[in-house]
């Protein structure tokens, strides 16, 4: 009897102490305020010293308690994020950007769908300002300028792909022009003439940019443009598919495609693959966004980059900085054409 006391009086295992900001704090030998600003992203500091609090935060798994500081703050420390298709490889990879970097500074992000729908567009906004996000991420889109403005009264929003310069807002514009442009160069370099446009929706701003590449190219280069050659397709691989068939069926001859985006690539090659015809030895193929998956396409394609992750990320980094009261200083990466074997010379 004695014994069984003695077994159930004996304690449990201790749970282990909670980690606090002040252990973070001595383990990267600092002040508890300066890991405190670091964690909520309101000071500046060198990346060594950043480094040493992020890698004490991840040794001891350390999670602030996000209500007491969103209390303290007056945040709920999320970030609403309007893409147009939450499926497409192309957002989805900006996404991953923007989630990590959110991650890293302790928000979380909601992410909403906006279907290049002004209505939805508009939907999406007033149901972020009414969950009380403290800044919203807006990949592209159809809303107007000033109705943006509006909403960035009420909350600021940071914008990719387009330039919209405002107090409460801030731009990170896609160069489609230029990237199109290094395409066009790319192939009439190599001895094209007759260079088909497999274009994007008639009144996306990315695809006229792009387009206004392709017409600028042709002229720079003095090669008369053939409307017969510009074909519209609609972002995906089934538009790419469909179009480059019919430029086919419609018998004017072309010995390279530059596409909208990859997806439109992956359709056309499909497409030239059903006539029998071999990429890049018949027909070279150009695409746009150099979606990681292009690397492993048969051949590998040939695409302009503006790594849309690196502008996620950016774009996390501007929003972030507005929320804190500071002007971002973050711009747009950089365009390149990486050349792989979807291209030859002529």
């Amino acid at each position: 009897m004695k014994q069984r006391r003695e077994q159930q009086a004996k304690p449990g295992p201790r749970s282990r102490p909670a980690v606090t900001v002040r252990d973070i704090a001595r383990e990267a030998g600092v002040s508890a305020s300066t890991v405190s600003r670091i964690i909520n992203g309101t000071v500046k500091v060198s990346n060594g010293l950043k480094a040493s609090v992020e890698a004490a935060i991840a040794k001891h798994d350390f999670r602030p308690h996000a209500a007491a500081r969103g209390l303290a703050l007056g945040r709920t420390f999320t970030i609403g994020v309007l893409s147009q298709a939450i499926d497409s490889p192309f957002y989805a990879e900006g996404l991953r950007g923007v989630e990590r970097r959110l991650l890293a500074a302790g928000y979380a992000a909601l992410f909403m769908s906006g279907n290049w729908n002004v209505a939805d567009e508009e939907r999406c906004m007033r149901r972020f300002i009414d969950h009380g996000v403290d800044g919203i991420i807006m990949f592209s889109g159809c809303l107007a300028n000033a109705a943006v403005k509006d909403f960035a009264k009420r909350c600021p929003v940071v914008v990719t792909g387009r330039d919209l310069p405002g107090r409460h807002t801030y731009s990170l514009p896609i160069k489609d022009r230029l990237g199109a442009t290094l395409a066009m160069r790319h192939l009439i370099g190599l001895g094209h003439r007759h260079i088909a446009f497999i274009a994007g929706s008639e009144s996306h701003p990315d695809a006229l940019e792009r387009l206004a590449g392709y017409l600028e190219a042709l002229q720079e280069a003095r090669i008369p443009f053939d409307p017969r050659l510009v074909m519209r397709g609609d972002w995906q691989a089934q538009g790419g598919l469909i179009a480059t068939t019919e430029l086919l069926e419609a018998g004017r001859p072309f010995s390279a495609v530059f596409c909208v985006n990859d997806q439109t690539a992956y359709g056309a090659y499909l497409a030239l693959f059903r006539r029998g015809l071999k990429v890049p030895d018949d027909v070279s193929v150009v695409g746009f966004d150099d979606l990681p998956s292009s690397s492993y396409t048969l051949p590998p394609l040939t695409s302009v980059r503006q790594s849309v992750r690196v502008l996620g990320e950016r774009a996390a980094e501007a929003i972030l900085a507005l929320v804190c009261g500071r002007r971002p200083q973050v711009e747009s990466p950089p365009v390149e054409l990486v050349v792989r074997a979807s291209t030859r010379q002529l």
